[in-house]
C-alpha cells in the first residue's frame, strides 16, 4: 500500500504490509479466546447494563445463527473475534436498555414518527454525503453515529470514568481523528474509541468511509439490537446469516427500529427539542426492503440513490478487502469481490422488483452522476418533494458542512479492479443489465 500525494493506492490486498501499530495489535490479540455462546453474551450484557429482562422479542434464533458463524470461522483473527464479540454484546446490551425504556415510557403509546425524510441506496452511491448534507439543516432530527450505536444510557451509568475519558481522548489526539476532546458522555467516548481502533486497523479507512462519532449514520444500527439487519455482513463473513436474513420477514425489525426512534424523540422533546422537528434517516439496506420500509412509515418521503454497480462493487470490495488485513488470517480479495457482487445483485433485483411500492408523490430517484454535478439542484428537488422550504439558513449550514468536509480531505483512493481483483468491468456489468435498463445510471468503470 502506498500514498502518492493525495492518491491512495492499495497494492497489498493479497499480502498486507502491516504498520507497527497493526503488528502490535495482532500480537496482542493473537491468542484471544472468545466464548461465542448465548450464555456468555447474556452474562456480558447483563454485567454491562445492570439489567436482566430481555423481553419477549424473538432475538435468540438470529443471534444463534451469528454466534455459530463466528465460532466456526477458521480464518477470523483474534482482532476480528474481539470486534464481533464487542458488537454482539453491545447489541444485546442495547436490547436490554431499550426494553427497560419501553416498560417505563407510557408516552410511547401516543408518540408518532411523522413524515420522515429517508435516503436509501447502495453503499458508495452518495447516501452518506447526502444524508450528512441534509442533516446539516438544524430543522431535522438525525442520528449521529454515537447515538445510533448506543441510543440510551443504562440506568445509573450516565457518567464516564476517568480512564475512559483519558483513553478515548489520548487515542483521538494521537490519530488526529477530529473527535471532540470535551464531550463527556460515555457513549460518545466509547464510539470515539471504536473509531480510533478502526483507524489503527486500517489507517486509510477515513478516505473511504469515515466513522467519526458525530457523522450522521443509519437507523440500520437500531435494528441490530433486535438482531435483524444486514449490518452484520459488513464486519464478518457470514453467508448463513445472510441466507437467514433473506428468509425472514424484516418488517418486525423495522417496527422495532421505529419504536427506538420514538423513544429517542420522547427523550429529545423532554430536553427541549422542537416537537415539530422531523427525522432525516439513511439506510443502505432499504433498497431490498422497500415493502417493509413503506409499511413502517406510510407517510415517508423516500429518496433512492443510484450508481453504476461496478463502481459500487469496486469501491466496496476494496474497502472491505483492505479492512480485512486485521480481521482475518487469510486474505482473498477476489472472494470479497465475488461475495459483494452477488450481494448487490440480490439487493438491486429486489429494488427493481419493488420500486413501485413507493408512491411517486412520496419518492424520488437520484442518479449519482447528476447529484455530483449539481448537489444544490438535487437538494432543491428533495425539499420540493418533502414540501419543505430550503431556507437561506439551511443553505448556509450545508455550505459550512461542505467547507468542513471537502472531497478528498483524507486522500483519494485510486481503484484498480482488474489489477487487484482479476476481473474486468464488463464481466461484472453484464450481470446488472436489468438494473441499467431500469435506471439510467452513468457507466463509470
Amino acid at each position: 500500500m502506498g500514498k502518492h500525494g493525495q492518491d491512495i493506492v492499495f497494492d497489498d490486498l493479497n499480502d498486507p504490509k502491516l504498520t507497527w501499530l497493526q503488528k502490535l495489535a495482532v500480537g496482542a490479540t493473537k491468542n484471544v479466546k472468545i466464548d461465542f455462546t448465548q450464555a456468555a453474551v447474556k452474562q456480558a450484557a447483563m454485567e454491562a447494563t445492570g439489567l436482566s429482562d430481555f423481553g419477549p422479542r424473538p432475538i435468540w434464533e438470529p443471534m444463534q445463527v451469528l454466534l455459530d458463524e463466528y465460532a466456526s470461522d477458521p480464518h477470523m483473527s483474534g482482532a476480528g473475534k474481539q470486534q464481533v464479540w464487542g458488537d454482539i454484546v453491545r447489541c444485546a446490551s442495547n436490547h436490554l436498555i431499550v426494553h427497560d425504556r419501553i416498560k417505563n415510557t407510557p408516552e410511547l403509546a401516543i408518540t408518532e414518527i411523522v413524515r420522515p425524510l429517508s435516503v436509501s441506496g447502495m453503499p458508495r452511491s452518495g447516501t452518506t454525503h447526502l444524508v450528512n448534507l441534509l442533516g446539516a439543516d438544524s430543522r431535522f432530527r438525525k442520528l449521529p453515529l454515537w447515538i445510533a450505536q448506543e441510543p440510551f444510557h443504562a440506568p445509573g451509568k450516565e457518567t464516564a470514568s476517568g480512564k475512559l475519558k483519558f483513553t478515548a481522548r489520548m487515542m483521538a489526539r494521537m490519530l488526529k481523528s477530529g473527535d471532540s476532546l470535551t464531550e463527556d458522555d460515555p457513549r460518545y467516548l466509547r464510539c470515539s474509541q471504536r473509531w480510533s481502533a478502526m483507524q489503527i486497523m486500517g489507517p486509510d479507512l477515513a478516505a473511504m468511509h469515515p466513522m467519526n462519532p458525530d457523522h450522521i449514520h443509519e437507523e440500520l444500527e437500531l435494528m441490530t439490537f433486535d438482531f435483524g439487519s444486514n449490518q452484520f455482513e459488513w464486519t464478518a463473513v457470514i453467508p448463513k446469516y445472510q441466507a437467514y436474513y433473506h428468509s425472514a420477514d424484516q418488517t418486525p425489525h423495522y417496527d422495532y427500529m421505529k419504536t427506538v426512534l420514538k423513544l429517542l424523540q420522547i427523550e429529545q422533546d423532554k430536553n427541549g427539542t422542537d416537537p415539530e422537528k422531523g427525522w432525516v434517516l439513511k439506510c443502505v439496506q432499504n433498497p431490498e426492503q422497500l415493502p417493509a420500509l413503506y409499511q413502517t412509515f406510510p407517510d415517508i418521503t423516500a429518496i433512492i440513490t443510484h450508481r453504476d454497480p461496478v463502481a459500487v462493487i469496486q469501491s466496496t470490495a476494496t474497502m472491505l478487502a483492505y479492512g480485512q488485513r486485521m480481521l482475518r488470517t487469510k486474505h482473498d480479495p477476489r472472494a470479497v469481490l465475488d461475495y459483494w457482487t452477488d450481494r448487490f445483485e440480490k439487493l438491486l433485483r429486489a429494488l427493481v422488483r419493488d420500486r413501485k411500492v413507493l408512491p411517486k408523490k412520496q419518492s424520488l430517484d437520484v442518479l449519482f452522476h447528476e447529484y455530483m454535478a449539481d448537489q444544490m439542484g438535487t437538494l432543491e428537488r428533495i425539499y420540493d418533494l418533502h414540501d419543505m422550504e430550503l431556507t437561506p439558513k439551511a443553505r448556509r449550514e450545508m455550505a459550512d458542512f461542505i467547507a468542513a468536509h471537502p472531497r478528498g480531505m483524507h486522500g483519494r483512493v485510486r481503484y484498480k479492479l482488474e489489477e487487484h481483483f482479476g476481473v474486468r468491468p464488463e464481466e461484472i456489468r453484464e450481470r446488472f443489465d436489468f438494473y441499467f435498463k431500469a435506471f439510467p445510471v452513468k457507466v463509470e468503470v
